[in-house]
């Protein structure tokens, strides 16, 4: 049965997407902007919460910024056994989405390691340890667009073009060798969850040793410099009304991948969109991510895509289960814990 939401609930997730304040009281701040007061806001997240339309309100870093190495990676296991293969994957810590596909690469997942990591040497135990029958390792070659923005009102027209909030160009001035010690210390507060309180920075800026202020000075800095995409919150797609999501994948003529990638970038009903190397058993090289409340939006927005650009060879590649989705979390020992456990 969906989740019943009000005029106030949309606008207030639409929001909490776009312009989550960072400030002293997030939350009042919010209600200044919906005419509410801050119990009430706090009250909506609380339940949005427990209806699983919220999945975390955070920071959300850009992972190659911060030096680590990551990658797309598309594998394929036996049909009857792709569950357990996907289990298998879902224990690396630096898999973020894990989905199942209807291709014959069944599963599709992110991974992010940190620098000193070999990424290619990790996918291949995962293969290993998968028993996977074929993968295919899919980095970003260009990054066009990223940011999941779900418009809970409708009032939007996902066709429309518009500026994508962080691509490649944001990117360019991020230096992961210039991250302090103390950036470091508050990458790790900002990615976690926050608690729904009046004051929710507050703990973080003291366990920091500074003022909520000092810590919203370091987070402006970081956006800056691209480090840091966005303070938002993650819902979760299904129960927020968009139940579909499809990965169009592209066949681009390699002299067109720029301006193309471009021009799919700016669609506003696209939340992803990235160059990827192609294989003899995989010809798409630019990928990009829709999502609707149906099928139907879902292939509207690609045919588009399709008419604006002139590409018409392209796939659509539908997830059919969820196995994993959550955020990285970076600069933690997660990853040397994982090694000790399933090192070959």
């Amino acid at each position: 049965m969906p989740v019943q939401m009000d005029d106030r609930d949309k606008r207030l997730l639409n929001l909490l997407q776009s312009d989550f304040p960072l400030s002293r009281r997030p939350y009042a701040t919010l209600g200044e902007r919906l005419q509410a007061g801050e119990e009430e806001i706090l009250a909506r997240i609380g339940r949005l919460r427990e209806e699983k339309i919220i999945r975390q309100i955070s920071a959300i870093f850009d992972t190659r910024s911060l030096g680590y190495k990551s990658s797309l990676v598309a594998m394929r296991a036996d049909p009857a056994r792709v569950d357990e293969a996907a289990a298998m994957v879902n224990t690396h810590p630096g898999v973020s989405h894990n989905y199942k596909r209807n291709h014959t690469f069944n599963i599709w997942f992110t991974i992010a390691i940190p620098p000193q990591k070999d990424l290619e040497a990790t996918i291949k135990r995962l293969h290993d340890l998968a028993r996977a029958e074929s993968t295919r390792i899919l980095p970003t070659l260009r990054l066009f667009k990223i940011g999941v923005n779900l418009d809970m009102t409708g009032e939007s027209n996902p066709a429309a073009i518009e500026e994508p909030v962080y691509s490649d160009k944001k990117r360019e001035g991020a230096d992961p060798a210039a991250l302090t010690p103390q950036e470091i210390q508050a990458i790790r507060e900002l990615q976690e969850d926050l608690p729904l309180a009046s004051a929710p920075f507050d703990p973080m800026a003291a366990r920091m040793g500074i003022t909520p202020e000092g810590l919203f000075a370091i987070a402006t800095e970081l956006s800056r410099r691209g480090h840091l995409r966005r303070f938002a919150a993650v819902l979760h797609h299904r129960t927020a009304g968009f139940r579909a999501n499809a990965m169009g994948v592209w066949k681009v003529p390699e002299g067109r991948t720029d301006e193309v990638g471009a021009l799919m970038g700016s669609v506003r009903g696209v939340s992803h969109c990235y160059l990827r190397p192609t294989y003899p058993d995989w010809p798409y090289n630019i990928f990009t991510m829709v999502h609707g409340r149906t099928v139907q939006e879902c292939e509207e927005i690609l045919g588009a895509i399709s008419r604006t650009t002139g590409i018409t060879e392209f796939a659509q590649l539908y997830s059919t289960k969820e196995y994993k989705k959550t955020r990285v979390r970076y600069f933690t020992d997660e990853y040397e814990a994982w090694e000790r456990q399933y090192a070959a």
